[in-house]
This record gives structure tokens, sequence and C-alpha cells, in this order.
């Protein structure tokens, strides 16, 4: 993991310097950028494992940044954002990050977001459910897309890990921490944030009617529950 691509995008030229040889001292290999301009043209030419993006840079900002890469990209994206700015952490989700770290940040808190971020749900676990049917909606796993109404929907690979695991946990509840651990990892736990706005976003992608959900159901005080009325064809089994 060590030898992971990390591209850091940032305006302020200090930082950029602490962080890249923090991070190049453990192993990671580096590229920076001072823009969300000069990023995009890094990331049409060269292949990155993670973005580590700001959120707040003169032209392009880190959130339009964002939803241009996660446009065309599935690559990692941990946006840097102001403490105490609780919109810019939203946006930040909202435009496709998988996480975000506030700064002023500590290093070992940053690397720690770094690691966990990189270990996304491997690949052939997702693969082993192709499709799941939910009346007229149709959710393929390996596709990373939803089917409704004859439109077609994206889902950013956050939403898929999160998505995926409420269903491999069908019926059953999980409490906000078991679900942060068990898809942003074990640094994870207390940022039921993170879960709102993923959870929302999920519900518009795959609710009939967002505002009154029917497979995405809130446990108040406790998480959410995969709401499966009946066996699905093509489902995953239940977790023992």
């Amino acid at each position: 993991m060590n030898s992971s691509r990390i591209l850091l995008v940032d305006d302020e030229a200090q930082l950029r310097r602490a962080v890249r040889t923090t991070l190049s001292a453990l192993g990671f290999v580096m590229t920076d950028a001072d823009s969300g301009e000069a990023a995009l043209e890094l990331l049409r030419t060269e292949r990155f494992d993670l973005v580590l993006l700001d959120i707040n840079m003169p032209g392009i900002s880190g959130v339009e940044t964002c939803r241009a890469i996660r446009a065309r990209s599935e690559v990692a994206i941990l946006m840097l954002t102001v403490r105490g700015r609780a919109e810019d952490r939203i946006q930040a989700l909202d435009a496709g990050a998988d996480g975000y770290v506030t700064k002023p940040f500590d290093v070992n808190e940053l690397v720690a977001r770094i690691r966990a971020t990189l270990r996304r749900a491997p690949k052939s676990a997702l693969e082993q459910t192709q499709v799941l049917r939910l009346d007229d909606i149709e959710i393929s796993f390996q596709d990373r897309c939803v089917r409704a109404g004859g439109k077609l929907t994206r889902l950013t690979p956050k939403e898929l890990d999160l998505l995926h695991y409420l269903v491999s946990h069908a019926n059953s509840v999980l409490a906000h921490n078991r679900i942060l651990q068990a898809v942003w990892g074990p640094d994870y736990g207390d940022e039921v944030e993170y879960l709102r706005v993923f959870i929302n976003q999920l519900r518009k992608k795959i609710e009939p009617d967002p505002s009154r959900p029917r497979y995405i159901l809130t446990e108040p005080w406790l998480g959410y529950r995969f709401c499966l009325p009946q066996p699905q064809t093509g489902s995953p089994p239940a977790a023992p």
C-alpha cells in the first residue's frame, strides 16, 4: 500500500512540501499540483491511486475539481477541508469524495485516513452479486450503476461499497460505527455525518420516493437497515 501513487493538490506551497516530504518518507509515490486545472491535466496522462484535494483554491475550486475527476474516474479522493466548516465537508462528500481530513491536521491522522481510504472492498467480493432487483429497480454491482424507469445512474465507488455492505446484511439493524468501520476503515467510527450524506445520495438513486424510503431505512438513534421484503433473485446471502 505504501507504494501507492498519490496526487496532492493544494495552492499552499509550504503545505505541499511538508506533506510530500512526510508521505514520500513512508514510501508513497508523490506528485503535486498547485491548482485544480493542473490536477485535471495530470490525471489525463497519469494514473494515481488517491487524490488529496484542497477544497479552497483559486480558479477551479476543490469541489468543482472533485466533480470533474469523479465524472470520469473512480480514483480514491480525500478532500482537505477547513475545520468547523460543516458545509465544506458536506459539499466534498456530495461532489463524490470518499472522505475528508480537516485542516490543520495531524500527520498521523492524515496517514491513517489515506490508508483507510486505499483499503477498499475487494473487487471479487463485490462481483459475487451481479444484479439486485427491487421491483422495477435494477442495481448492477459489477457495472456500478442503477437502472430505474429507463434511467441509468452511476454509483460512486464509496456509494457502491456502502450499498453492498447494507445489502449483504439485509434486514439487520446496523449501528453507525459498525457501518463506518466496515466501509471506511477501523480509524472511522464517529463520523455519522459521512453516513447521512451517503445514505441520502443512495436514496436519491435507488428509492422511488427518497423522502419516504422503502429500502434504506433509518433506525432512530441506532443506525440503518436495508429492507428486503422477500428473497430476491441474485441477491447476496445474508451474513452469518
